[in-house]
């Protein structure tokens, strides 16, 4: 497994795979993440897709994982609950943030365009008479 070179956009310090045991503690799933290797000071750090080396994302301090969270809870609600299929559903967003499809992925996204997504998802399921759900 041929680990990326990632930089910490908070400190400017190199990323580092660990076991996900390292922020998960307790309820590690055996994963593999990338940690700021200033963690826990710096406390950003992302996912890694099972059995690779690859980022999910970007790395993300807890302030842009939390909203990152909630701008899928509300976004996948679109396709989850039949307004659009999942494809629909991330060729609508990458449209309406004007960026190219290969791009539209939460994971990778700032706090500014979470917020629009949040945003312009709960517009859509308002419009289309589904009640926001609560995360569960």
């Amino acid at each position: 497994m041929r680990t990326q070179k990632i930089r910490c956009p908070y400190c400017g310090s190199t990323a580092i795979l660990k076991p996900d045991s390292v922020v998960y503690g307790n309820h590690a799933r055996g994963r593999m993440v990338y940690v700021c290797s200033h963690y826990p000071q710096c406390d950003a750090y992302v996912g890694v897709h099972p059995g690779t080396s690859t980022p999910k994302g970007t790395l993300a301090n807890k302030a842009l994982r939390e909203k990152r969270i909630k701008a899928h809870q509300v976004f996948d609600q679109i396709w989850k609950r039949g307004i659009l299929t999942r494809s629909e559903a991330y060729r609508w967003i990458a449209d309406k943030l004007c960026i190219d499809l290969r791009h539209a992925h939460i994971g990778q996204f700032s706090d500014y365009l979470c917020d629009q997504v949040i945003l312009e998802s709960a517009k859509v399921l308002r419009d289309n008479h589904v009640q926001l759900q609560a995360a569960g």
